[in-house]
């Protein structure tokens, strides 16, 4: 029998590998005797509040919610996030034709370039990104074009440095600002200019939009919809995972030109059945407490853990500039009092392996962002505060070479 490969190559070029190296490291950890500080995946802590999960228990029991729903979301649902967008934004969006719902927005990431490209095109993602933005490209045989994001932009893109010609090729160029994994935010005047490059050269403008709530320091992100017909020539993905703390849920959605957001609505609707209704309603409720004022809006709670890890990390010997949004850390390497028996040098990945194994906190080397991410760690803020505190006080015994 002639051998056969039953996997395909395009898997080598989902860069996730580092997520399971990680788990194993973790593993060696627990094995060791550690108990293991997990911040290393944005995943939330706390849980939908009272509202959302009654609405959702009882949408459950109601006999009517087990047929396939619909691939675009129910229109109750799209017309909700038709009037967040509203409240939040100022943005008027229709319903019908210009949102569709998604199974979080890790799911329109994943499949919007098999909706809008041919193999062979070429796609604008920024490095460091969140993985997923170039894994999508490599499914959908897209050629990735990489966009540097450098401290020194304060992790914006040199717009003036990219050639014409890349512009002219692209067929999307996709942006998030608050950014996974980097925190940078965005104002007004980029959104305008990178909207005038898109009118310009006649690319789409992708906006990932998941940490919208989560702006600190009187920073309350925007949305590209709120410029000037940015509509015309832009889309924006929103989650419900990270804002309402409804990550397990499964539920976002695609806003803006009806052309890209019905291309993403006629894949789906060869490939899945949409969201549960039930989930759909409790999005509906988690929408209008938004909007009512109903919660406390979650920027807030990781607002007051970035300021308790900050200072915490800054008194073991790890001074980090504080980010502005996100429940992220994106912090350049400490200096490090010891050395490596081997030999090696401190880049990230080591750093966050040794860390792990030896004194039991998690957290992802940048370079699983991409290879400008280099130098830095991302640490998710995403355990309560005196394991934040705990966390800090190994890590700073880890920098100095102490046991814990």
């Amino acid at each position: 029998m002639a051998n056969r490969s039953w996997r395909s190559s395009k898997l080598d070029r989902l860069g996730s590998s580092i997520f399971a190296e990680v788990a194993a490291w973790k593993e060696e950890a627990s094995r060791a005797g550690l108990e293991v500080i997990d911040l290393g995946i944005g995943s939330p802590d706390s849980p939908p509040t009272e509202a959302v999960r009654n609405a959702l228990s009882e949408a459950v029991l109601k006999t009517d919610r087990y047929a396939y729903p619909s691939s675009q979301g129910s229109l109750a649902f799209r017309q909700q996030a038709a009037r967040w967008m509203d409240w939040r934004f100022g943005v008027t969006v229709d319903p019908q034709n210009e949102i569709v719902t998604l199974m979080g927005s890790q799911d329109g990431l994943a499949h919007l370039a098999l909706a809008l490209c041919d193999a062979g095109d070429q796609v604008v993602v920024p490095d460091p990104g969140y993985p997923i933005y170039s894994a999508s490209l490599a499914l959908a045989g897209v050629e990735p074009v990489l966009l540097p994001l450098r401290a020194e932009n304060g992790f914006l893109p040199d717009l003036d440095a990219v050639p014409a010609s890349i512009w002219e090729n692209a067929k999307f160029v996709l942006l998030g600002y608050p950014a996974n994994p980097i925190t940078a935010t965005a104002d007004g005047s980029f959104f305008e200019r990178i909207v005038a490059l898109a009118k310009q050269y006649g690319f789409l403008l992708v906006h990932d939009l998941a940490y919208s709530e989560m702006g600190f320091d009187g920073v309350k992100p925007m949305s590209v919809l709120q410029i000037d017909g940015a509509k015309d020539v832009a889309v924006e993905f929103h989650s419900l995972s990270k804002s309402f703390n409804m990550a397990g849920c499964r539920i976002g959605f695609l806003v803006g030109n009806s052309t890209a957001v019905g291309a993403l609505r006629e894949l789906k609707a060869n490939i899945d059945y949409g969201v549960f209704g039930a989930i759909q309603e409790a999005g509906i409720v988690a929408l209008e407490e938004g909007m009512s004022g109903a919660m406390e809006p979650v920027g807030k709670l990781y607002e007051r853990r970035r300021d308790l890890f900050i200072a915490a990390l800054a008194a073991e010997g790890w001074q980090i500039e504080k980010p502005k949004a996100t429940m992220f850390v994106w912090a350049p390497l400490p200096q490090m009092a010891w050395s490596l028996e081997d030999g090696a040098t401190w880049d990230s990945r080591r750093i966050s392996r040794e860390m792990l194994i030896r004194v039991g906190v998690a957290v992802i080397p940048g370079d699983a962002f991409g290879s400008e991410g280099e130098g830095f760690v991302r640490i998710a803020l995403v355990e309560e505060e005196s394991k934040l505190l705990e966390a800090a006080r190994r890590i700073g015994a880890f920098i100095r070479g102490e046991q814990i």
